[in-house]
């Protein structure tokens, strides 16, 4: 195992993501001290080889890197305001979930406690954490991100985005937005089929293969954008992307229109203002400039 400052390390919050997070440096060797808010989450770690700390100071005290896995932005300050003492000279990787601004917010908080601070965005989920497809991003201190990646790596992929503490969370959220539009994109057509006796497992066997050939189109949509011009011959356009048949049948079916209607609002916008022959990846402005 490679020390390189984080032989020893200390996890704060045992959810389903944190004891996933404690678990694997637990299997790497590394003292790994964990604290968690109820009691009873640190029992299997402990039987793995963790200590678990009695109080956050503690927990703190016993590692020069302390990671941070807890339910919102407001949580961490709740439990590390009391402590800020403590900080000084350590490393913070905050994998919590929090906006750019948030992330931005607690950079500068740490850095006037004086620790330095990582940011991170965890692109898995808690069974994937230790593999190879796992995937963390992170932004902050580029000597924290240097001088742990050993720790990092230990997780998944790990990718530094930069000093801007505020980039990793920016990513984490806008490839969360693109999964999650899918997935209710998914469940619509689903619900669509199922007045038809059409199970959602048959429909997802039809529409993960269709959905992953589509996702092909997202480079020449991207092209399309970075360049500007939605007239670009061989795009497919807005009037002939209008979804109205899409939202008549649904409504047809006695589903509900707002995933696919949210789409079509879009791209009215776009034909309402005269762009109608224009490339579809135009709705992008219609995103970008809302009213």
């Amino acid at each position: 195992m490679t020390t390189n400052g984080t032989d020893r390390v200390t996890v704060l919050g045992l959810g389903a993501m944190g004891g996933a997070l404690a678990g694997a440096l637990v299997q790497t060797g590394r003292a790994t001290t964990v604290w968690n808010r109820s009691p009873g989450r640190a029992d299997d770690l402990v039987a793995q080889g963790a200590k678990a700390a009695a109080t956050v100071r503690d927990a703190v005290r016993s590692s020069p890197v302390v990671i941070v896995c807890l339910l919102d932005h407001a949580s961490v300050h709740e439990v590390l305001d009391p402590i800020a003492d403590e900080l000084r000279g350590r490393t913070l990787v905050n994998v919590t979930t929090t906006t750019p601004a948030q992330a931005r917010e607690a950079a500068a908080w740490a850095a006037g406690a004086g620790a330095g601070y990582l940011d991170g965005g965890i692109m898995a989920v808690p069974h994937m954490i230790g593999r190879p497809e796992a995937s963390i991003l992170y932004s902050g201190s580029a000597d924290a991100f240097r001088r742990h990646k050993p720790l990092l790596d230990t997780w998944g992929t790990a990718t530094y985005f930069g000093e801007d503490a505020g980039l990793a969370s920016l990513y984490d959220l806008a490839l969360l937005a693109g999964m999650y539009v899918m997935f209710a994109g998914f469940m619509h057509g689903a619900a669509m089929v199922a007045p038809a006796g059409v199970t959602a497992r048959e429909f997802a066997a039809m529409a993960a293969p269709w959905l992953t050939a589509m996702t092909g189109g997202l480079a020449g949509f991207a092209e399309i954008i970075d360049g500007g011009d939605y007239t670009v011959p061989g795009q497919q356009s807005l009037e002939f992307s209008d979804l109205r048949h899409i939202v008549d049948a649904s409504a047809e079916q006695g589903i509900g229109t707002e995933a696919i209607a949210m789409v079509q609002r879009l791209i009215r916008r776009q034909i309402d203002a005269g762009h109608g022959e224009e490339g579809f990846a135009r709705i992008i402005e219609s995103i970008r400039r809302p009213v």
